[in-house]
C-alpha cells in the first residue's frame, strides 16, 4: 500500500477545483473559544431550508437543512479545504492502494462524543453500515463499498472498483455513535462542535456549545437555526435584527438589504443548478423529443434577467464549471414554434397538466414564469409548493411531472452528483440508459483524472441531450450577515460552519 498524503490524496480525488471563499474580516482564535467584548455569544439564524430531521444517514440525509445541522452537531472523516485539498476531521491520516479500491483512515487520537464516550473505528464502520442499511439520500455514493475495523484505531473502506473520488464523497458521510444509533434524532449524540438543546421539526432547532469539541469549544454560547417560511418576513426580521444572518436570499430583495448599514452581502460562485427533472416514467414525459420540446418553450435568458440579475448566469452543463466532470454544452435555444412543432409532431395530449412540484418559496415566482411560457404554447402546467417533507417524500417516489430543486456537487466531483443521481439504479429521474450507466460505471473507477473528465463529459453531454431535464441557471450564493457576526467562512456548498463564528461590537 502507498502511502498518499493530503494533497496527493485530494488530487487523487479531485481536479480542476474553483472553490471561492470570502472569509469575513474579524476570525477567531484557539477554536473560536475567545469572546467579543461584552457581546453575547448568541446567534439567531434563518435557514434556507428547513430543518426537518437530524438524522445525517437516511432519506434527508443530503437535504440542505439536515446538512447544515449535522455539520453543527457531528463529525465527518474529511473536510475540504478548498482547491482539490482535503483537511482531517476524525481522520488525522489517509491512504489509499494503487487501484484506490482501498482507503484506510487513520482516526485522530482523544476525540469524544457529547457524552464523554470515545469516537471508535466501531463507530465509523457502524455509521457507514447504516448508510448502506437505510439506503438514503447518499447511500448509492457507497454502493459495492464496505467499511472495516483495521489495526491501531483505523477504518478500512473497500470498493469492488476502484474509488478515486471517495474523499470528496465522504465529506457529508457523519459519524454517530454505535451504541446510539436506534435511540432517535430529537437530541442525537455527536462530536461537532454543538449539541442539541432543543428541536421542533421543521421550525427550530436550538444549539448550544459542546464543551469537550476537539478543536476547541465554541464562542457561540447559543445558536437558533430558525425557519422563516415567508420571505417578506424572513427579511423583516433580518432588518430588525431578530435574526443576524441567512443565506440564499433572492435578487430582488438585496437592494434593500446592500443599503441598511448594518448587514454585510457577501457572495461566492457557489456549485449550484437549478435543476428541473421531467419524469421519463410517466405519461407524455418518454421520449427525449419531448422533454427537449419543453425546455425549448422556456425562455429561460428573459428568466433569468427578470428575477436572477444578482445570482443567476445561463448554464450550459448539469453541473458547475467549478466541478470535475464539467463539459459545456450547446445551449438550447428558446423558439416557442419549434417547440409547438416537435410537440404536434410527438401527439402531445394537450389535454394533460404537468404537475410541477417544488419546496423553496423562492422558486415560485420562477415556477409561475415557466408555467407562462408552457401556456403560449398551449401546455397546462400547475405549479405546486410543497412542505419540505412532503416534497422529499413525493420525490423518491417519483410523484411529479417536473421537479424543481437546486442541486449542488458534493465534493466538487461528478461522482456524487451525476454517479450518484442519474443511474438506473438510482430511478430518481424515472430515465434509465443503460449506455449511460455503463460510462458512470467507468467514470467512477477509474484513478485517471483526465479519463474521468473525458467520461463524465460524455454522460453530461447525454444529459443534457436526452433533456433529464432542464438546466437553465448557474446559481451564485449570497449570504447576509449583521456585522456584529464575525469570524464566518463563506462556504460554496450552502452549509455554513458556525464553529467559528463570534458576536463582537460591529465590523465588517
Amino acid at each position: 500500500m502507498r502511502p498518499v498524503r493530503l494533497r496527493r490524496a485530494a488530487a487523487l480525488a479531485a481536479a480542476a477545483l474553483s472553490l471561492v471563499g470570502l472569509v469575513a474580516c474579524s476570525t477567531t482564535t484557539g477554536g473560536g473559544s475567545t469572546a467579543a467584548g461584552d457581546a453575547p455569544q448568541e446567534l439567531s439564524v434563518a435557514v434556507w431550508t428547513p430543518i426537518e430531521n437530524l438524522d445525517p444517514h437516511g432519506a434527508s440525509g443530503m437535504d440542505n437543512g439536515t446538512q447544515v445541522a449535522a455539520k453543527a452537531i457531528f463529525s465527518p472523516l474529511i473536510k475540504m479545504s478548498g482547491k482539490g485539498e482535503f483537511d482531517g476531521v476524525l481522520a488525522e491520516s489517509w491512504e489509499a492502494n494503487e487501484d484506490a479500491t482501498q482507503w484506510t483512515f487513520k482516526l485522530r487520537g482523544g476525540v469524544t462524543f457529547s457524552d464523554g464516550t470515545p469516537v471508535t473505528a466501531a463507530d465509523v464502520v457502524a455509521s457507514f453500515e447504516r448508510v448502506l442499511e437505510l439506503k438514503g439520500a447518499m447511500a448509492a455514493n457507497y454502493a459495492g463499498h464496505k467499511a472495516e475495523e483495521g489495526d491501531a484505531g483505523t477504518v478500512v473502506i473497500t470498493s469492488e472498483d476502484p474509488d478515486p473520488a471517495l474523499l470528496g464523497k465522504l465529506i457529508s458521510f457523519y459519524v454517530t455513535p454505535k451504541a446510539h444509533l436506534n435511540d432517535g434524532w430529537t437530541k442525537p449524540i455527536g462530536s461537532g462542535p454543538f449539541v442539541v438543546q432543543q428541536f421542533t421539526p421543521g421550525q427550530s432547532l436550538v444549539l448550544a456549545p459542546n464543551p469537550g469539541y476537539w478543536a476547541g469549544k465554541p464562542a457561540l454560547n447559543r445558536l437558533e437555526l430558525r425557519s422563516i417560511g415567508e420571505m417578506a418576513a424572513k427579511m423583516t426580521a433580518l432588518k430588525t435584527g431578530e435574526v443576524s444572518m441567512t443565506w440564499a436570499v433572492p435578487d430582488d430583495q438585496l437592494p434593500g438589504l446592500k443599503g441598511s448599514p448594518d448587514l454585510v452581502v457577501e457572495k461566492s460562485a457557489g456549485n449550484g443548478v437549478i435543476t428541473m427533472w421531467m419524469n421519463g416514467s410517466v405519461k407524455g414525459l418518454k421520449e427525449a423529443a419531448v422533454r427537449r420540446a419543453l425546455w425549448q418553450a422556456v425562455d429561460f435568458p428573459t428568466i433569468i434577467t427578470s428575477l436572477f440579475p444578482e445570482t443567476g448566469s445561463p448554464a450550459d452543463s448539469v453541473v458547475t464549471p467549478s466541478v470535475l466532470g464539467y463539459a459545456p454544452q450547446t445551449p438550447v435555444r428558446y423558439d416557442p414554434a419549434a417547440a409547438k412543432k416537435a410537440l404536434d409532431e410527438a401527439g402531445w395530449d394537450y389535454g394533460q397538466t404537468i404537475k410541477m412540484q417544488f419546496s423553496q418559496p423562492q422558486f415560485q415566482q420562477f415556477a409561475d414564469a415557466v408555467a407562462s411560457d408552457l401556456a403560449k404554447i398551449g401546455v397546462k402546467a400547475e405549479p405546486a409548493q410543497k412542505e419540505p417533507a412532503v416534497f422529499l417524500q413525493d420525490l423518491l417516489a417519483l410523484k411529479w411531472d417536473l421537479n424543481i430543486q437546486q442541486l449542488g456537487t458534493a465534493g466538487f466531483d461528478a461522482a456524487t452528483n451525476l454517479g450518484r443521481l442519474y443511474t438506473c439504479a438510482a430511478k430518481r429521474t424515472g430515465y434509465c440508459n443503460p449506455d449511460l450507466d455503463k460510462l458512470l460505471a467507468e467514470a467512477g473507477s477509474t484513478s485517471d483524472n483526465a479519463k474521468r473528465q473525458e467520461l463524465y463529459a460524455q454522460a453530461s453531454t447525454i444529459i443534457w441531450d436526452d433533456a433529464v431535464g432542464m438546466y437553465p441557471m448557474f446559481v451564485r450564493n449570497v449570504y447576509v450577515r449583521s456585522k456584529s457576526v464575525q469570524g464566518l467562512a463563506i462556504p460554496p456548498d450552502m452549509t455554513p460552519d458556525f464553529s467559528t463564528v463570534r458576536i463582537g461590537n460591529g465590523g465588517s
